[in-house]
C-alpha cells in the first residue's frame, strides 16, 4: 500500500480545480442561473493569470513572492469577472436563454484563452508548444515546510500549495453563508421562487448578479490553479481538458452544497487518474476513464428516483426572472 498515499495526493492535485469550478457554480446555480459557461471562465481565469504572469516575469530580474502571486491572481479575478460579466448581461439583464449563452461563453473562452496563449508563445519564439512560468509558479507549489518530516501523514495534509487549501476554505465558507446567513437565505429564496423573492423586497437581479459573479471569479480560480500549481506553470493551449464540464457534473453528484463538493471532487480526482494505478489491459483504460461520468450518471439516476427536495437543485434553475410575470 506504498502507493496510497501518493495516490491521495495526486487525487487532491486533480480535484482542486474541479473544486474551485464546482463551488463558483454551486454560488451561481443557487441564483437560479445555470451557467455553462464554467469551463471557458476556467480558461479565461487560466489565461489571464498567465498573462499577468508572462509580464512580471519578464519585466523584473528578482521575482517578488508576493507579487509573483498577486499579480497573476489578480489578473485571473479579473479576466473572470469580465468574461462572467457578458454571462450575467445577457442572462440577466436581456433575459436570453442561459443554455445557449453559457455553451457560446464556454466556446468564446476556450478560443480567447487559445489566441492569447499561441500569441505569448509566438512572442517567446518557443520551439516548443508551451510556455514556462518556472520562476513565478514556484511560489505557488510552495507546501509547508515541516511536510516532509511527517512522513505520509504531512504527504497527504501539508504537502500542497496554497491554493489546495483556499479552495477548501472557500467550500467551507460558501457553505456557511448558504446555510447560516441571511444574505444566504435570501440567496436560496431567489434560486427557488424569484417572483416570491421580488414580492418580499428582496432584489432579485441583484442576487443573481452577485453570486453569478463570485461564483465566475471563484471557478477562474480553478483555471489558475491548475496552470500555475498543478501544471508547474506551463500553459499549453487545450491543455485544461474536460475539468470544467466535470466540476458542473460535480454540482449535482454533491447535491446543490458546497461543504459536499469538497470530497466529490477528491473522489472525481481519483477516478480521473484511477487508470494509472490499476494494473489492467489496454481495452479497459478507456472505461476506466470513463468512471467519473458514469458515477455522475448513476447519481443523477438515483436523486430523480428518490425526489428528495433536498437534494434537488432550486427550482427556478436555468429559468429567467420576467418581472411582468409576477
Amino acid at each position: 500500500m506504498s502507493w496510497l498515499p501518493f495516490f491521495i495526493y495526486s487525487a487532491v492535485c486533480q480535484g482542486t480545480p474541479l473544486l474551485f469550478g464546482a463551488t463558483g457554480e454551486i454560488l451561481t446555480e443557487k441564483s437560479g442561473n445555470l451557467n455553462l459557461g464554467i469551463p471557458g471562465i476556467m480558461y479565461v481565469g487560466a489565461i489571464s493569470g498567465v498573462i499577468g504572469g508572462f509580464f512580471y516575469q519578464t519585466s523584473v530580474k528578482t521575482v517578488n513572492p508576493v507579487l509573483a502571486i498577486l499579480i497573476p491572481t489578480l489578473s485571473c479575478l479579473l479576466g473572470s469577472f469580465l468574461v462572467t460579466l457578458i454571462y450575467c448581461f445577457l442572462t440577466i439583464s436581456l433575459r436570453a436563454n442561459q443554455n445557449v449563452t453559457g455553451l457560446a461563453i464556454t466556446t468564446f473562452g476556450v478560443g480567447l484563452g487559445n489566441f492569447f496563449g499561441g500569441s505569448l508563445i509566438k512572442v517567446v519564439k518557443s520551439e516548443v508548444p508551451y510556455i514556462a512560468l518556472t520562476k513565478i509558479s514556484k511560489y505557488f507549489k510552495q507546501s509547508l515546510p515541516f511536510a516532509k518530516n511527517l512522513g505520509w501523514f504531512g504527504q497527504i495534509f501539508f504537502s500542497y500549495g496554497f491554493m489546495v487549501y483556499l479552495a477548501i476554505a472557500i467550500a467551507l465558507i460558501a457553505g456557511f453563508v448558504l446555510k447560516k446567513t441571511r444574505i444566504g437565505l435570501h440567496l436560496r429564496a431567489v434560486g427557488e421562487s424569484p417572483a416570491t423573492a421580488d414580492a418580499a423586497g428582496i432584489n432579485v437581479s441583484r442576487y443573481k448578479y452577485c453570486a453569478t459573479l463570485l461564483g465566475g471569479m471563484i471557478a477562474g480560480l480553478g483555471g489558475l490553479y491548475f496552470v500555475m500549481d498543478y501544471s508547474s506553470g506551463i500553459w499549453a493551449n487545450n491543455g485544461f481538458g474536460d475539468r470544467g464540464w466535470l466540476a458542473i457534473a460535480i454540482v449535482i453528484f454533491a447535491v446543490w452544497k458546497p461543504h459536499l463538493s469538497i470530497p466529490a471532487s477528491y473522489l472525481f480526482g481519483g477516478l480521473y487518474i484511477l487508470f494509472n494505478y490499476i494494473n489492467v489491459g489496454t481495452a479497459m483504460i478507456p472505461i476506466l476513464k470513463m468512471l467519473p461520468y458514469i458515477v455522475t450518471i448513476v447519481v443523477l439516476i438515483l436523486i430523480s428516483v428518490r425526489k428528495k427536495r433536498e437534494n434537488q437543485g432550486p427550482a427556478s434553475l436555468g429559468q429567467s426572472y420576467f418581472r411582468e410575470d409576477r
